[in-house]
Formats: C-alpha cells, sequence, structure tokens
C-alpha cells in the first residue's frame, strides 16, 4: 500500500513542509518523510486505526491503511513544519540526516508554468495545516469529516478552522489547483520526478585537505602562544598584533558559495556570490591577504578604512568572492558579512605596493551588491559583477539623450575599463553602468550605479513628480527611463559632493516633488531633492530648483529624515534671479502642502503649493507650509547636522 501510494505521500508532505526549507531540502524531506510512514510494529500486526472506517470489505480494508499512512505522514509533515518556524529549528542544523542522503548532487522537480506559479505563490502563504487540508479535500478528494479526522489525529490545532481556510484560498472550488496537482506528468509539485544538477565540484578537492588544515592550524595557534609567552619584553601594541595574527582565518577554512545558490535563494546579496578568479586556489595568497586584514598594522602594505567602517578583524572565516589576476594586479575579494575587503598586490612586474581597502557592505541587496570595483588605472575601473548580472553596459548621465554602450565582461565576470570622474575634476562625462538582472531573479529589472570612488558604486533611483499617471504612494523607482535620465543629466555633476563626510554612499534617491511657473515667462522650474543614504545609515538631503538652463543648490542638511518615507511632506525656499534682473523669493512644497506663507521683511500667502514673491536681494524671509492636516512646517534648513 505504502509503494502504491507513495506518489501521493510524498506530494503531500512536500507541499505541507515550508517553502523556506529550499527545493532541494523539500524533495529530500518528503521522501524521508513517506518512506517512515508505516507503522513500527511487529510481526506485521497492524495498530489500532487513527481514522475510523467501515469494518468490512477489502477496499475499505485498504482505504483505511492508506488513510493511516496519510495521517503518518501529515502529523510528520506538520511537526516538521512547526519546527522550521521555531528559533530552535533555525539555530540548528535542521532537518536531522536521515534516508534518503544525496551527496554530490541537488534535487529540484521542473519548473513550472504560469499555473503552478500561480498555485505555488497561494499555498506558500498559507499555514502547514491549511495546505494538508487542502490536499486532502481537493486533490485526494477525501470527504469533510475524513479530512477533519485526519487533521485532528495528525495533531493540527484547529481542524475546523484549517478546512475553512483551505476552501477560502482563492481558488474557487479548488478544480483548477486539483487539475494542476494532479494532472499527468511532472510538474513543480511533483518531488518524484526531478532534475539534478551537480554541487561545487571545486569544493570537493579541498574537503580532503581539511584535517591537514586543522592540524596546521593547531600547530601555528601552539606556536604563536608559546612565542607569546616568551616574548616578554615585547610592546603591548606587538603581542597585540602578534594574537591577531595568531588567530587569523586559515585559507582553507574559507568559505564559498555553491555557484548555483544565486538562482534557487531569497536572499540575494554578496552572500550568494561565488568564488571566481583563477588563484582561487592560491592558499598562500588568500593566506597574505587574511593575515593583512587581520593584523593590518603590520608590514608594508597600504591600509585604508572607509569612513564609519569598524577596523576590527573579521569574525570567523570570511567568504571567498574573487582571487585572480587584473590590471597587473593580484587581487583578493572577501566578504565577512558585513564588510567588503579587497587586497591587491603587484604581480612579478612590480609596480604600487601591497594595499588592503576595507568598507561596509552589511543589508546590501540585488542592486546594491550587483557589483565591486576591483581596480582602478588611469581614470578608469574594473568591476567584478554579480553573477545574477544578465546583461552590463555604460551610459553617459549628462547626455539622457544618448544611447548606452554595450560593456565587454569575462567569464568571470569582470568588466573592461570603465571611465571613472575624478573628485573636484571637470565634469565633462558622467559615465555610469547600466546592469540587467537575470529573469531568474526579477523579471525586466535594469538600474543605474555610479562610481565615487569606493568599493561598491551608488545605486540611483528616481521618484517622478505627483501627477497623471503617478501613484498616490510616492515609491522611488530605477533611474532609467526617459524623465528620471532628463532629471539626473542636471545634477549628475554634484554627485560626488553629496556625504561630504566622505562616508560611501549606498544609494542615492532623486526626488521631483513640485514644479513651478517663473515669473516674467522664463519658463518652468522642478524642485528636487536629492537623499544620499550611507552604509551605515546616516544621511543627506540636497534640494535643488532644476531650469531649463541649470540647476541651483538651494539647501543641504544631515540628519533629517525629510524626503524619507518617514519624512514625506517638505517645503523649500530660494532666491531666483529673473532674466530681467529682479529678485525674487521662490516656494514649493510636497503633494500634501495645501498652503504657503512667507513672513518677516517680506510677506506673502498663496493657497497653491508654489509661491512667488519679488523680493531684495537680501532680504530677509521666512517660508512655512500648510499641510491637509492643518498642521504646519518649515521650511527645510541646512541646520538639520544632527
Amino acid at each position: 500500500m505504502l509503494v502504491e501510494q507513495y506518489g501521493g505521500l510524498v506530494r503531500l508532505a512536500y507541499l505541507v513542509l515550508p517553502a523556506s526549507l529550499g527545493r532541494h531540502r523539500r524533495v529530500l524531506r518528503a521522501h524521508s518523510l513517506a518512506q517512515r510512514a508505516l507503522p513500527r510494529t511487529g510481526g506485521g500486526a497492524r495498530p489500532t486505526p487513527t481514522v475510523p472506517a467501515p469494518r468490512h470489505g477489502a477496499e475499505r480494508v485498504a482505504a483505511l491503511i492508506g488513510n493511516d499512512l496519510r495521517v503518518a505522514v501529515l502529523r510528520a509533515a506538520l511537526k516538521d513544519a512547526r519546527r522550521a518556524g521555531s528559533w530552535a529549528g533555525r539555530a540548528t542544523a535542521w532537518p536531522p540526516r536521515r534516508l534518503p542522503v544525496v551527496l554530490g548532487l541537488r534535487l529540484f522537480p521542473r519548473s513550472g508554468n504560469a499555473d503552478d506559479m500561480a498555485l505555488g505563490q497561494v499555498l506558500s502563504g498559507a499555514e502547514p495545516a491549511t495546505r494538508g487540508a487542502f490536499v486532502l479535500r481537493y486533490v485526494d478528494g477525501l470527504s469533510e469529516p475524513e479530512v477533519l479526522e485526519m487533521l485532528r489525529a495528525a495533531g493540527a490545532g484547529d481542524p475546523a478552522g484549517a478546512l475553512d481556510a483551505a476552501d477560502r484560498l482563492g481558488l474557487g472550488d479548488g478544480a483548477a489547483a486539483a487539475r494542476v496537482l494532479s494532472a499527468a506528468g511532472p510538474s513543480e509539485f511533483d518531488a518524484c520526478t526531478v532534475r539534478a544538477q551537480p554541487t561545487d565540484l571545486l569544493r570537493r578537492r579541498r574537503r580532503t585537505r581539511l584535517a591537514g588544515a586543522v592540524v596546521l592550524a593547531a600547530l601555528v595557534t601552539a606556536t604563536a602562544l608559546v612565542a607569546t609567552h616568551q616574548d616578554t619584553e615585547g610592546s603591548d601594541v606587538a603581542g597585540s598584533d602578534a594574537a591577531r595574527s595568531a588567530h587569523a582565518p586559515a585559507a582553507q577554512d574559507l568559505r564559498r558559495t555553491d555557484p548555483a545558490l544565486w538562482a534557487d535563494t531569497s536572499r540575494v546579496d554578496f552572500t550568494a556570490w561565488p568564488a571566481r578568479g583563477d588563484r582561487t586556489d592560491d592558499t598562500a595568497l588568500l593566506t597574505r591577504a587574511l593575515e593583512t586584514w587581520s593584523s593590518p598594522a603590520r608590514g608594508d602594505t597600504d591600509v585604508s578604512f572607509a569612513p564609519g567602517t569598524p577596523a576590527d578583524p573579521p569574525p570567523g572565516s570570511p567568504q571567498l568572492l574573487y582571487a585572480g589576476e587584473v590590471d597587473a594586479r593580484t587581487v583578493v575579494l572577501l566578504h565577512d558579512g558585513r564588510r567588503l575587503a579587497r587586497y591587491t598586490e603587484p604581480d612579478a612586474s612590480g609596480g604600487a605596493p601591497a594595499a588592503l581597502s576595507v568598507a561596509r557592505a552589511d543589508d546590501a541587496d540585488v542592486t546594491t551588491a550587483a557589483a565591486v570595483a576591483v581596480t582602478e588605472r588611469d581614470g578608469a575601473a574594473r568591476y567584478l559583477l554579480a553573477p545574477w548580472i544578465a546583461e552590463a553596459g555604460t551610459r553617459d548621465l549628462l547626455r539622457p539623450d544618448a544611447a548606452g554602450r554595450d560593456l565587454d565582461v569575462s567569464a568571470d565576470g569582470v568588466t573592461e575599463p570603465v571611465p571613472a570622474t575624478p573628485p573636484g575634476g571637470s565634469c565633462e562625462r558622467r559615465t555610469v553602468l547600466q546592469l540587467r538582472s537575470s529573469s531568474r531573479i526579477v523579471e525586466d529589472h535594469s538600474f543605474l550605479l555610479a562610481d565615487r570612488g569606493g568599493l561598491s558604486p551608488v545605486h540611483l533611483t528616481y521618484t517622478p513628480l505627483p501627477g497623471a499617471g503617478t501613484p498616490a504612494a510616492r515609491q522611488p523607482r530605477e533611474a532609467t527611463g526617459s524623465a528620471a535620465l532628463v532629471a539626473w543629466s542636471r545634477l549628475a555633476c554634484g554627485l560626488d559632493g553629496l556625504s561630504d563626510g566622505g562616508e560611501p554612499v549606498r544609494a542615492v534617491n532623486l526626488w521631483d516633488f513640485a514644479d513651478q511657473r517663473l515669473p516674467q515667462d522664463a519658463g518652468r522650474a522642478v524642485w528636487s531633492c536629492a537623499r544620499a543614504v550611507t552604509w551605515r545609515g546616516t544621511d543627506e538631503v540636497s534640494v535643488n530648483l532644476r531650469t531649463r538652463d541649470a540647476a541651483q543648490p538651494v539647501v543641504r542638511a544631515r540628519g533629517t529624515a525629510a524626503c524619507s518615507r518617514f519624512g514625506q511632506h517638505v517645503v523649500a525656499d530660494a532666491r531666483w534671479r529673473s532674466p530681467d534682473g529682479d529678485w525674487y523669493v521662490l516656494a514649493a512644497g510636497s503633494r500634501a502642502v495645501t498652503g504657503l506663507r512667507v513672513t518677516g521683511e517680506v510677506t506673502a500667502e498663496s493657497d497653491d503649493r508654489t509661491l512667488a514673491v519679488r523680493a531684495p536681494r537680501g532680504a530677509e524671509a521666512a517660508v512655512t507650509g500648510r499641510l491637509r492636516t492643518g498642521e504646519d512646517l518649515a521650511a527645510l534648513t541646512g541646520d538639520g547636522d544632527r
């Protein structure tokens, strides 16, 4: 009976188990639960039935045995689902390894069609007991009393509620979903028909060296302890450096990610990067990089930590992202979960001394973890792109109408040199990366990254003016549309001036919050707010007034929530000179502003979101906005250094 119903039992377990386990572990766990569903009795005797059934008839007896098997699988799957959602389950290596065990391969059900994907999304948001009730009721075709009895026997907390929730899954009467789940042939929910992919083949070779690495690490630690004990005349600083060097992670222990992980993970950031480059097995090189990061004060290496970046050594064993030759330099790129470290040294031909650069990279995502600068040379930089980047190109931000240019990328993911704008230099062009993510991550997702001299380029986004076709909710979007490119072309040269504190910037959003007709028929102007967010979480806001000829800086402030989702209302004012030489006070407010008032040496009032009043050049004036709620909102000032 188990063999005859095996496919249905595996499907039941697979759908009840949480999707957070990943498809490989769900497949193996579903088979394990089905194979362990036989009653634990001796001599072939059946236990007391868990689900009542008619007392006679061979078919009824078979149905009774089948129901017992379903209950056993459902009970075990619900238990595993509860454990997976608990803190203890996440903190331990879950689930325990039981047969079947697959080594060297990862198993996946085939990718589904649109119906499979829609059904999977609906079921993933339901409770495990609800998913079990849905399969029993609509796929296995059991009656409601049978489903309720099975849920009670399996230990579900609220069987009636689970069955009601299964009826309300938004799938009608379940017929369409049942056809998807029970259709002939393999599907996304068929854990018995799977495809296999190899795990990291190179990693297997390195595992044979693990025992030797452990012994070597123990000898190095013991030697360092003895040397530290004997060196009683050394300084405290020297002793600290020696201790840090002795506890540096071993090259053999560097974490390496499966090359296929990025395509099947919910965390798309640096943790999904595989180790790339032609020097990933160079133990001596990796050891030098780790020792330099663990004890940067030793040796003649140029060491730099970006402002706001902790300078402590890496905890545990970092992740290896790259090790190879680029532009006559040997580059090693490491990630410890919160920081990026780039170690470079000259090749045999000589050149600049070895260098170590460390910068924050915590909370990176699919865009901010898409590229890392591996070398800078002769006013150009080469980038290592994330494995999920499907297309790469460049464009000049100062020329929004010009088409982008394709970017050559090596097999290891290293780009050709990309021109960089030197800080303080002439702004004749502003080259940015335009990348597109694989459809396996996000469908049709292109975005812009701009170089500011750090390890990670800056993600540029854009929030358009409110108006027709704009959603009521103010949401940043990628700065690849025509309106976004035109807006950024006016502010591209001021990009390097954001975040005067020198901290690496993670992202900059340009928000056009108002437009205004200028006095004396001078055309229209757009009020914009550029908000730069650093990797440490600090921010800087710059308000600009863009006309057809130039972009005029209005105010800059730090430590304020203005122009963010926590400060969605903003008022700003500027002094503007007309083509005829007259001076004006201009003011504007965002969408929720219903009126403006000017007080001081100049007075004026408007029931609109914009205002223009003639004023002497040096006149003192204060601007206040009125919100829909009746509250007053003062114009943003430059005293926000809090």
